[in-house]
């Protein structure tokens, strides 16, 4: 069992990392892991649909801009900031339970590279235990990503990175406290902001390629985006039994065989 002391030590004593390697190898990750992928994403787009609509309904949706009578800077400023506010407690919610489910992706990766039987266990951590520290993630999540987006576009480009470290911290290591997790979340992502940035940035790119299949495609491709994170954490930390990502190709071969 990791403890976060040793999780910091590797993160600041953590190699190189290549930009080819990890992008290649978040290809052929999608490649076998898609259709797992594709339920984890649709699911978290129905779930952000629906509390976006109940929250509607009792009058906490978020502002639209009015464009009728003109652009004007300052009251556009302002709706931004109601509408960032306004969106708040939704946030939370979803922000929990994306956390929760994409953790569970994470588990079923995990399982696939070190050879081990692949379940299907996307709500995982829809468990009683967990409620208590998703929802304070969620909480932290929100305020950490609310003050970023109030402070301007920089600071939130910023918290970005380490705060895509969240799910993959809290799946690998669910006996963290939430402080433990947000503290060893922003050690990595800071460590390694530029390789997670760049290639998060290109899966993006592939990713929006789903966009050209009637727009319902983007929700086959965008767990692309997920996988640089859970890549980077296996070749900076590594996983029970491994400590090296090269064990993809062996994992699929052994897919490829049942």
């Amino acid at each position: 069992m990791n403890k976060p002391e040793s999780l910091i030590n590797k993160i600041e004593h953590a190699k190189d990392l290549d930009y080819r390697m990890i992008l290649e190898q978040s290809i052929g990750l999608f490649k076998n892991l898609w259709q797992k992928g594709f339920i984890v994403v649709s699911v978290i787009v129905v779930c952000a649909i629906g509390i976006n609509f109940l929250f509607g309904l009792i009058g906490l949706s978020p502002f639209s801009y009015n464009l009728e009578s003109g652009f004007d800077l300052e009251s556009f400023s302002q709706n931004q900031t109601r509408k960032i506010l306004y969106a708040i407690p939704q946030n939370i919610i979803i922000s929990a339970l994306t956390i929760a489910l994409v953790g569970g992706f994470y588990r079923m990766c995990k399982q696939f590279i070190l050879g081990q039987t692949l379940k299907d266990d996307y709500f995982y951590f829809f468990k009683k235990d967990y409620y208590p520290k998703l929802l304070m993630l969620g909480i932290l999540y929100t305020g950490i990503a609310t003050i970023a987006q109030l402070l301007c576009f920089v600071p939130y480009l910023y918290v970005f990175v380490p705060l895509s470290y969240f799910s993959i911290i809290f799946a690998m290591n669910p006996h963290f406290t939430e402080t433990d997790i947000v503290k060893t979340s922003f050690k990595i992502g800071n460590k390694k902001w530029f390789i997670t940035f760049g290639t998060m940035v290109v899966t993006g790119l592939l990713a929006m390629l789903g966009i050209l299949a009637c727009f319902v495609g983007i929700l086959f491709t965008m767990c692309l985006v997920y996988l640089p994170v859970f890549l980077i954490y296996g070749e900076v930390v590594g996983f029970e039994g491994t400590s090296d990502i090269d064990q993809i190709g062996a994992g699929e071969d052994s897919e490829n065989g049942m």
